[in-house]
Order: structure tokens, then C-alpha cells, then sequence
């Protein structure tokens, strides 16, 4: 399944808020990603409807296994992306703003290269 890179967002914002607080409302969302509350219930209603997430009666939002497996992918690029950016010397607050546009437009093969190359680099 091909997920647009707005939706990969959400996700990854889901899991980590999760793993922060424990549970997940899409007020939560909309405070950290800081968009209205009409936009992220508009987003988790299509990510609903593609099951990547699942949302009870008391609106706590959890990841199914597929928004989960999605989720844990996009952060592991980011995060491999956002060490390898402040490891050549890039500002912090400039590698995070560019690993996450990084992770949605690099190829497997090119982000593979990368993840390779400073993997190999930290053991030295």
C-alpha cells in the first residue's frame, strides 16, 4: 500500500505520542503537529477507512498492526536520517526539519546506502 507522505506524518506522530503518554486523542495530535482539529479528524477518518489506525467510542486513536508496521518504518528513517545529518555537522533544529522531508522522497535503495555508510561510520 502506497501512503502519502502527509499520512506517514500522522502515523509517526501517533506512535510517538503514544509511546510518550500512553494514549492518543487527535487533540493530542493536533497540539504537536499543530494543525486544527477539523484537519486531523479529517486525516483520521482516511487513515480509519485505509485501517491504519483504530479509534474507540472514547476517541482514543491506536495504530493496527499495518499503521504500525507503516508508522515504526517512516520513524526509523527519520531518526537514522536526522543522526546522520547532526553526525556531518547540520544544525539540529535544520536535520530535523530535513530528515523529515528526507524520508519521504529518498528511494529504499538510497536511504538503504545511507543507513549502511553511517552504521559503518559509528563503528570506526
Amino acid at each position: 500500500m502506497q501512503i502519502r507522505p502527509s499520512a506517514e506524518d500522522y502515523l509517526e506522530t501517533i506512535l510517538l505520542l503514544s509511546k510518550k503518554t500512553g494514549t492518543v486523542h487527535s487533540i493530542d495530535i493536533a497540539e504537536e503537529m499543530g494543525f486544527s482539529k477539523p484537519s486531523v479528524s479529517v486525516a483520521m477518518k482516511k487513515l480509519r477507512e485505509n485501517k491504519l489506525i483504530h479509534m474507540d467510542a472514547d476517541g482514543c486513536i491506536t495504530l493496527t498492526d499495518n499503521g504500525e508496521q507503516a508508522a515504526e518504518q517512516v520513524y526509523e528513517r527519520h531518526s537514522t536520517l536526522y543522526d546522520w545529518l547532526v553526525s556531518i555537522g547540520i544544525n539540529p533544529k535544520t536535520a530535523a526539519a530535513d530528515a523529515c522531508r528526507m524520508e519521504h522522497i529518498l528511494s529504499e535503495e538510497t536511504f538503504e546506502g545511507i543507513k549502511r555508510m553511517f552504521e559503518e561510520s559509528r563503528k570506526s
